[in-house]
């Protein structure tokens, strides 16, 4: 996997804005477990790209592995207003079930 990041950062110095890397690195760190990475990446990519719902999704898990549940919740009705846009219905319903999820676990800690 280090290869992989490896390769894909080297390819951003070149194409800093490069969608497919972007977001294809934000993928191989969450896979490590390098969820503030990812997350860095993941905003990076959003910021110049439109987004049909995954990169949201990762985002959102990314916020609930390191324990930022409200952010989790964010990115996920964001990415819920991205699926409607793009008529990604079971999405849709995917990302309201782990807000519903997520809401029950903040109901819990608080």
């Amino acid at each position: 996997m280090e290869n992989r990041i490896n390769v894909l950062k080297k390819a951003l110095e070149k194409d800093p804005d490069n969608p497919l890397g972007l977001y294809g690195l934000a993928v191989e760190l969450f896979k490590e477990k390098r969820y503030d990475e990812a997350i860095l990446y993941l905003h990076k990519y959003l910021e110049k790209h439109q987004d049909e719902g995954s990169a949201y999704r990762l985002l959102a898990q990314s916020y609930a592995r390191i324990g930022n549940l409200e952010k989790a919740v964010e990115y996920y009705k964001k990415g819920i207003e991205k699926a409607e846009k793009h008529n990604h219905p079971s999405m849709v319903k995917e990302f309201e079930l782990e807000i519903k999820n997520l809401q029950e676990r903040l109901k819990e800690a608080g």
